[in-house]
């Protein structure tokens, strides 16, 4: 090719790339994607048509086309961040969460302190189960920008999915507290404090600090989830026992003589029932215990446990578990679709107002799109109080002059429920003041929380 030929493709290529553009900006962006890839045929600005032509694929709903133009470009750029960050996105839309995360992990490596790469990578953790890991990287986000709202959010909302609600009901349990510490000093007096003390499912370590409480010096407690057994760790040291209780993250199968624990256990001290008693691996986890990890004479504490009942007849109940006719139509059938265990809850409406009812947030279910939204309220305090957290519930808009409402004055034992959204402690308020939270949504769930937590 001559130069004066050179001069001329260079032109036309430098023409067509003008032309995509202008099509691109008035929204031709079919027109756009011709000329782009006329350019592209030329290798002619790689670095700089290939996203045009990715963010192009994406807007037709091309997400294939999309993902296979930013895998050239990451041909040519490896460590290029937008890159990354665009293929993973669309791989986890389309449900690839391992190779997302490949991507989030080489966009880390790429730019290791940014917020929007940690955020995607710990979001597509979460999504492939790995919660600490995704844990860690909410952590770390709010360790670089502590005033982010999301995040925190996002670590409560996590957290909230591996530690079951019912460890803080529990805990509160006064009745139950008291007898098993009465049997833990029973057990400790009878064989003497120096005694190997194994006690499975930690949770807080409540159970073996009443043991540590009782004089004994050697226990060992296991627990199975690592945020639990983490949190059991700091409690027992906050208490002063971290000399005698050694916490660790195991299951109790996975427990080794000689390694673990010094001898096998002479007490066993366990709360792993469930309301239908056998639900949590109980009798595995005790013949387990029994096989290897306790000796022949262990005190086992609790040595018994009885399921009682009895025939009820109740419509409530009844309409909870079953279904027959609903607005003139046969739906028996679904009955077959019932859970076979459901919670038993009252009407849970005996709280103190501190506040008017106030609307939180409102979604636009006409709207096309939405984006994450997140606003500060000033709520007005109307009586002295210590505020557990805010009790949410829903007002739906049908149709013009339609509206559904599950307000708690009115409404109980529905399909919907009220929501009790906890503050990470309670906050005393005061009948005339204004107390800031938090409202909003990340698109996935409701944010709730006061301001001062989320600046924290």
């Amino acid at each position: 090719m001559t130069a004066d030929s050179e001069v001329f493709a260079l032109a036309q290529v430098r023409e067509s790339l003008n032309q995509a553009m202008k099509f691109h900006a008035a929204g031709e962006i079919d027109r756009a994607e011709q000329y782009y890839r006329e350019v592209l045929k030329d290798r002619y600005r790689v670095l700089d048509v290939l996203p045009l032509l990715a963010g192009i694929a994406a807007l037709k709903g091309d997400a294939e086309a999309a993902i296979a133009y930013w895998t050239d470009m990451l041909r040519i750029k490896p460590d290029h961040l937008v890159a990354l960050l665009e293929k993973g996105a669309l791989l986890l839309k389309r449900g690839d969460t391992v190779e997302a995360i490949g991507c989030f992990e080489d966009a880390a490596k790429a730019s290791p302190n940014n917020p929007l790469v940690l955020n995607n990578l710990s979001v597509a953790l979460a999504r492939a189960n790995r919660h600490d890991d995704a844990l860690d990287g909410f952590r770390r986000m709010i360790q670089l920008q502590p005033e982010h709202i999301l995040p925190v959010h996002q670590l409560r909302r996590l957290t909230s999915r591996i530690v079951p609600f019912w460890h803080i009901p529990m805990l509160n349990d006064v009745p139950r507290n008291e007898a098993f510490e009465a049997a833990i000093t029973k057990a400790v007096a009878r064989h003497g404090t120096s005694a190997q003390i194994l006690d499975i499912g930690a949770g807080s370590g409540l159970l073996s600090m009443m043991a540590a409480r009782a004089g004994a010096t050697n226990i060992v407690t296991c627990e199975a989830v690592p945020v639990i057994a983490d949190t059991a760790k700091r409690i027992v040291a906050q208490n002063g026992f971290a000399e005698r209780i050694a916490v660790i993250n195991k299951m109790s199968t996975d427990l080794v003589i000689g390694e673990d624990m010094e001898n096998r256990a002479d007490i066993l001290v366990s709360e792993i029932l469930s309301s239908d008693l056998l639900a949590e691996e109980v009798l595995n986890t005790f013949e387990d215990a029994h096989t290897r990890l306790i000796s022949d004479e262990a005190t086992i504490i609790p040595r018994a446990a009885t399921a009682v009942g009895c025939l009820v007849e109740s419509s409530v109940l009844s309409k909870y578990s079953f279904v027959d006719e609903v607005s003139g139509f046969d739906v028996s059938e679904f009955s077959a679709l019932a859970a076979n265990r459901l919670p038993v809850h009252g009407t849970m409406t005996e709280w103190k107002r501190l506040s008017a009812d106030i609307e939180l947030l409102t979604i636009d279910l006409t709207r096309p799109k939405h984006s994450e939204e997140i606003r500060i309220l000033d709520i007005p305090i109307i009586s002295d109080g210590v505020a557990t957290g805010v009790v949410q519930w829903m007002k739906i808009d049908l149709a013009e002059g339609i509206e559904f409402a599950n307000h708690p004055d009115d409404y109980s034992d529905g399909g919907w429920l009220q929501v009790l959204h906890p503050f990470p402690k309670p906050i005393n308020v005061q009948a005339g003041t204004m107390l800031k939270i938090v409202a909003g949504h990340d698109r996935n769930s409701l944010i709730l929380m006061p301001a001062v937590s989320a600046q924290n």
